[in-house]
């Protein structure tokens, strides 16, 4: 997408630029990495808006502290049945999937 300022840069031209065209490599890399961020971002403010510690999560979805501060921090990568779990049984809400 083109802008009609020759100074602005859209937020795809600034990727196409720094992470590659989509279907690279490297754009594919970006991508995940900006979905787990996302995901981490999205459980964080969940749980902050149910008023529950990390502590207090992760005993309500059967796992640890340290487990969930990674999870929302973008330091590990989560496994599906986890993080149905946390959405479930942690944070009381619904898990969907979309493709």
């Amino acid at each position: 997408m083109k802008t009609a300022n020759k100074d602005i840069t859209t937020f795809d031209e600034f990727k196409d630029k720094e992470f590659g065209l989509p279907g690279t490599v490297e754009r594919e890399a970006y991508n995940r990495d900006a979905e787990a961020f996302i995901i981490g971002t999205m459980l964080k403010e969940a749980r902050l808006s149910k008023g529950l510690t990390q502590e207090q999560l992760a005993e309500k979805c059967g796992t640890n502290k340290a487990y969930i501060s990674k999870v929302e921090n973008n330091l590990k990568d989560v496994r599906f049945s986890t993080l149905q779990n946390i959405v479930e049984k942690g944070l009381n809400g619904h898990f969907h999937l979309v493709f």
